[in-house]
């Protein structure tokens, strides 16, 4: 895809959603990795729903972590993975407790040695919480840059570095949630509503799959 055309892709994805925000519900940067951590393969909805109800009783790592394994699996139980998660949640509580005097480190690298956490969600908690540029690429992000052609690849990885270099420094910060958007509500996995697309004239998809 040309740069021109890609700009004006995020110009009206801009126009559409000025200041996109994540669905997740959370007050604290902590609140916020947990969410992502709980958020892998489930749906933003369910995990609000078990938030809601365990960051009441346990809003931070130090009481997460007192909670425990097993009393965690009560809250989250309603989430996929809840097993796995709840054993990286508390493993993540005790190494902020322990390693990082109880603070989010703000470094992608750093974040990933925390259990649970991989490229995407870093890049999701640097975003949202510490505004920086990245690009988080979940199965909705995946999808869309290929469809669209503004970031074709065959992992998250290589969709990652092509949207890094591709996307224009001044749509960097929000345009992995304008990609979400898009995927989530419009660009759907099974069967694209392509006649409600704002961009669908430029969509490499559309072009591939109807001529």
């Amino acid at each position: 895809m040309n740069r021109d055309n890609l700009i004006k892709i995020f110009k009206i994805l801009q126009k559409e959603t000025p200041e996109p925000v994540t669905e997740l519900i959370y007050k604290t940067n902590f609140q916020l990795l947990i969410s992502v951590i709980l958020s892998a393969q489930t749906t933003d909805k369910s995990v609000n729903a078990a938030t809601k109800k365990l960051f009441k009783i346990a809003p931070d790592a130090r009481s997460i972590y007192k909670l425990g394994e097993n009393k965690l699996k009560i809250y989250i139980k309603t989430i996929g993975l809840y097993n796995a998660k709840a054993k990286n949640v508390i493993a993540t509580c005790k190494d902020l407790l322990e390693k990082y005097d109880n603070k989010i480190p703000q470094n992608r690298e750093i974040l990933q040695t925390l259990p649970g956490v991989g490229r995407k969600t870093a890049n999701v908690v640097l975003n949202n919480a510490f505004g920086q540029p990245t690009i988080g690429v979940d199965t909705h992000v995946f999808r869309v840059s290929n469809r669209l052609g503004i970031a074709s690849g065959k992992n998250v990885l290589q969709v990652e570095k092509k949207l890094e270099k591709n996307i224009p420094d001044k749509y960097k910060m929000h345009a992995h949630h304008w990609l979400i958007i898009l995927g989530r509500y419009t660009c759907l996995a099974r069967k694209p509503i392509c006649n409600k697309c704002k961009v669908e004239k430029f969509c490499g998809y559309k072009k591939k799959v109807y001529g």
